[in-house]
């Protein structure tokens, strides 16, 4: 990593650590008026090196650093409240759960599922809407799915 880059992300992570950031355009501004050469295309690749989510604090979204977010702040109830929050639908697929959210909160949903160290989750894998949650071996998918309804609603769940 160049010297340049190495000072970017700390100017970056700074700036987030301040609050208020909410969008990659407003972090490029914002590092473009501290002197840094940026477009939001490396913004977008920086906010993902730094691990940086979008979180609901008050109402807004803004980013959040890893370390910004603690372990009490993913516990079961958290989780429920960004399941509440940001999932559209979930359904079982296979071996493996798909939630689907807004455009922009898979990442969200997919930490906080992620932080939450559910013992039959392996993991999960997220893109810009959708998330595919990974079961451990010998875990009932129904069983899942159906904690996931009773964290979120069972209005918003479609059956296997």
């Amino acid at each position: 990593m160049t010297d340049t880059r190495a000072l970017r992300l700390r100017a970056l992570a700074d700036l987030i650590r301040a609050g208020g950031l909410a969008s990659q355009e407003e972090a490029t501004a914002r590092l473009k008026a501290a002197g840094f050469a940026a477009t939001q295309a490396t913004v977008s690749r920086d906010l993902e090196q730094l691990g940086a989510v979008k979180v609901k604090r008050g109402g807004l979204l803004s980013y959040a650093l890893p370390d910004q977010i603690g372990a009490a702040d993913w516990s079961t109830g958290r989780l429920e409240r960004i399941l509440r929050e940001w999932v559209v639908a979930i359904e079982a697929a296979g071996r493996m759960l798909v939630i689907r959210t807004p455009p922009g909160s898979a990442h969200l949903v997919a930490a906080a599922i992620d932080h939450a160290r559910l013992p039959e989750i392996a993991g999960t894998v997220s893109g810009d809407d959708t998330l595919f949650v990974a079961l451990r071996d010998g875990i009932a998918v129904h069983a899942v799915l159906t904690r996931f309804e009773d964290m979120f609603g069972q209005a918003k769940a479609t059956p296997p």
